[in-house]
């Protein structure tokens, strides 16, 4: 996490096994407007707000945003305990306010907190995520009077917020479909609490040793530490590099 690039292991790792003929998805809780770019390497499918919007360099794979009932409730709730938010459609990333775990939380993905004069407009559109700091005992307060919406956080202090039937559990099923493939075909590594779903619908889920203590226990195998450039040992050891 403290270099904020991708290592030269993980670089060749990505090349060659797209060399092999194996798909790739990145899977992230960020949105289309905010994902990294690594030189030689493109995926064959992004699944992004956590699943909330899959696409490929062809199409939207899928497709699921928030009800507008639920952004109007979550924008009240936060507005109760005086906490900005931010809202994420397809083109647009949309804050009402400011506050430190919020500023820290567009950090981690190296973009800085704007307020956006334009807000309530945006929040009328299709919003595929809600963002905003936010700790564990305020979660049921941020949620109260909605149908159809859940947290999927991997820190204590800050929340994505997404639709409750959705998730990188779901989208990874369709993506797997998109493409005629059997979750047995697939493999995914994951390290934070908003991957257990990911991991529980693949054929063989790997956290690494940096995950959480919740991810390692759904796992099916664990690799080494992100630091250590755990997933390019995994796929040397297992032979698939």
């Amino acid at each position: 996490m403290d270099k904020k690039r991708i290592s030269s292991k993980m670089l060749d790792t990505l090349t060659r096994l797209k060399e092999r003929g194996v798909l790739l998805c990145l899977a992230t809780g960020r949105g289309p407007l905010t994902l990294p770019h690594f030189d030689g390497v493109a995926f064959d499918a992004y699944l992004t707000f956590n699943g909330s919007y899959c696409f490929n360099k062809k199409e939207t794979i899928f497709s699921h945003p928030l009800f507008r009932e639920d952004v109007a409730a979550i924008l009240r709730n936060a507005a109760a305990i005086s906490r900005p938010v931010s809202v994420a459609t397809k083109d647009r990333l949309a804050s009402n306010g400011s506050d430190d775990d919020l500023i820290t939380y567009y950090a981690l993905a190296q973009r800085e907190l704007e307020i956006t004069k334009d807000f309530d407009t945006v929040a009328t559109q299709e919003v595929y995520q809600i963002m905003l700091g936010c700790r564990k005992d305020e979660r049921h307060i941020i949620l109260r009077d909605t149908r159809n919406a859940k947290v999927a956080a991997w820190l204590d202090w800050a929340v994505d917020i997404i639709p409750a039937d959705g998730g990188k559990g779901t989208a990874i099923g369709e993506i797997l479909n998109y493409y005629h493939l059997d979750r047995s075909d697939a493999l995914a590594f994951g390290d934070g609490n908003n991957d257990i779903e990911m991991l529980q619908s693949v054929g063989m889920g790997v956290a690494m040793e940096n995950a959480s203590t919740e991810l390692k226990a759904i796992a099916k195998d664990i690799c080494g530490h992100v630091q250590d450039d755990g997933i390019y040992h995994y796929c040397m050891e297992h032979g698939l590099i």
